[in-house]
């Protein structure tokens, strides 16, 4: 007879249904680990945001990453950037819902989004470097 506790009380789903739903997820997140392997290749197929202010760009973001914050996404801004550009956005980590924000606004507008799980918190927990710009000048509409 199994244990009963908060974990084998409900039983977990069968496996036609946690493979859908696993699937799904990876639809919708991707993690620091396949972001940094990705941005590696120099082809990594997407465009990745910071979607924090630029002060806390400055001091410190994933290489690569443009600064366009969350309140900031507008379908201006991603004028230069073909229809089926995926975006992939990041905040501060697990306890920022910025990165969420971002993406929302990005599927408002139509776009193909990701959000990196993790965030930066994440990025340093896997052992990764930040990388520092000289002034927040890195956005997205700068350089699409």
């Amino acid at each position: 007879m199994p244990t009963l506790n908060a974990v084998t009380a409900i039983p977990a789903a069968d496996s036609p249904a946690a493979q859908a739903h696993f699937l799904a997820s990876l639809q919708f997140e991707t993690d620091c680990a396949d972001v940094h392997d990705a941005l590696a290749s120099g082809a990594p197929g997407f465009v990745l945001l910071d979607v924090r202010g630029p002060a806390l760009f400055v001091q410190g973001h994933v290489p690569g990453a443009l600064n366009l914050p969350h309140g900031k996404i507008v379908a201006s801004k991603l004028a230069g950037y073909p229809r089926e550009t995926l975006f992939v956005t990041y905040c501060a980590g697990p306890h920022c819902n910025g990165a969420a924000r971002g993406a929302l606004r990005l599927a408002e507008l139509g776009r193909p989004v990701k959000l990196m799980s993790g965030g930066i918190t994440g990025w340093l927990d896997e052992g990764f470097a930040l990388a520092q710009a000289a002034r927040a000048g890195e956005t997205a509409d700068a350089n699409g």
